[in-house]
């Protein structure tokens, strides 16, 4: 069974124009999804949609096979079966950690409402937490409340509001391994909604890259950073070198400002683009190298990114290499290419203009 389906959806703010146009988007039962996307793409008002708190002005939105939004449709958000965790949790402060995950099981007997908030507390790592005010609590165990919570009363469909956005870099990496952990163990299908590029390749079993309304591509994390649809979400999902490129129609190599590069497939077209990601791009002092100068190193301690400024390239290219790094802003090296790269016949982004 579909966990949710959203079909044709349009959705309009008075006279500034669509904010969903037409969108679809299928996400499977028992499957943790992400909607990525840049600010002003659409992904809160999706949510917004889904949840039922605004009304399209076209399509369907079905949860569990059941429509819950549509023509003549219009279920209120407390009849839709589903979960909400907000981006800081949002608990009641007044109530104690075990009734505010009680809180959505009013209509069973006391008993079978402790046991159940227990049992969830006990799946998200906060059993023995019970009996804590939420501001006894960090802002972690907030959002594992939360999800306890949304969980409790075995949702048809879970919405995940950007939950990590306010929480501490060194904390967020766990808590969303914890998360998804707490989700499959429920079986619940769940919606994360995020701008961070990491989060949802990490994160999710299938991620949809809105962009201006629609779902630009929906795939796995790996179908999106190893076959993005297009420059733009190439550019969007992870770092990307974008090269200008001419091949001629079904050849296997294309010309660029680095050299005949192998292609994934044949060329389609004579002109386009190339995709290449920094791990494709090595520094090397061989003859077939093209010339560069490093202008900026970035090290991250599993591996360093070192940005090469190239006579054929106006801007600086990014090159991945593993551990510390070898070169010091102002060496000169050169840079070749590894592996087969993707050729698209649209022309890359503009350079000035912000891919998200």
């Amino acid at each position: 069974m579909t966990g949710l389906r959203v079909t044709s959806v349009t959705t309009s703010y008075g006279r500034g124009g669509r904010v969903l146009d037409g969108l679809d988007l299928t996400v499977e039962e028992g499957e943790l999804a992400a909607v990525l996307g840049p600010s002003g793409c659409g992904k809160t008002t999706l949510l917004r949609v889904i949840a039922g708190f605004l009304r399209p002005d076209a399509g369907e939105i079905a949860v569990g096979g059941r429509t819950v939004g549509g023509p003549g449709v219009h279920l209120p958000p407390e009849r839709r079966g589903i979960g909400i965790v907000a981006q800081e949790g949002a608990l009641f402060p007044h109530l104690n950690v075990v009734r505010n995950v009680a809180f959505g099981l009013r209509g069973l007997p006391r008993a079978e409402r402790g046991r159940r908030a227990a049992e969830l507390l006990e799946l998200v790592g906060l059993g023995g937490y019970g009996d804590r005010m939420p501001h006894e609590l960090s802002g972690g165990q907030q959002q594992r409340v939360a999800l306890a919570r949304a969980l409790a009363p075995r949702p048809a469909l879970v919405l995940l509001d950007e939950p990590f956005s306010a929480l501490d870099s060194s904390l967020r990496a766990g808590l969303r391994a914890d998360v998804r952990t707490a989700l499959r163990a429920a079986g619940a299908t769940a919606l994360l909604v995020t701008h961070d590029q990491e989060e949802a390749l990490s994160t999710a079993d299938r991620v949809a890259v809105i962009r201006a309304g629609t779902v630009a591509q929906s795939g796995t994390p790996r179908e999106l950073y190893e076959r993005p649809a297009d420059p733009w979400v190439a550019a969007f999902v992870g770092e990307a070198v974008l090269l200008p490129a001419t091949a001629t129609a079904g050849a296997s190599h294309a010309g660029t400002a680095l050299g005949r590069i192998q292609l994934t497939a044949p060329a389609g077209t004579t002109t386009g683009t190339v995709v290449l990601r920094p791990e494709q791009l090595r520094l090397t002092d061989t003859a077939d190298a093209a010339p560069g100068r490093v202008t900026e190193v970035r090290y991250h301690g599993h591996d360093t990114l070192v940005l090469l400024e190239l006579a054929s390239l106006p801007e600086p290219v990014p090159v991945r290499t593993p551990g510390p790094p070898t070169v010091r802003p102002g060496d000169t090296t050169g840079l070749t290419v590894t592996g087969p790269a993707l050729f698209h016949s649209a022309p890359a982004p503009a350079s000035d203009a912000d891919p998200v």
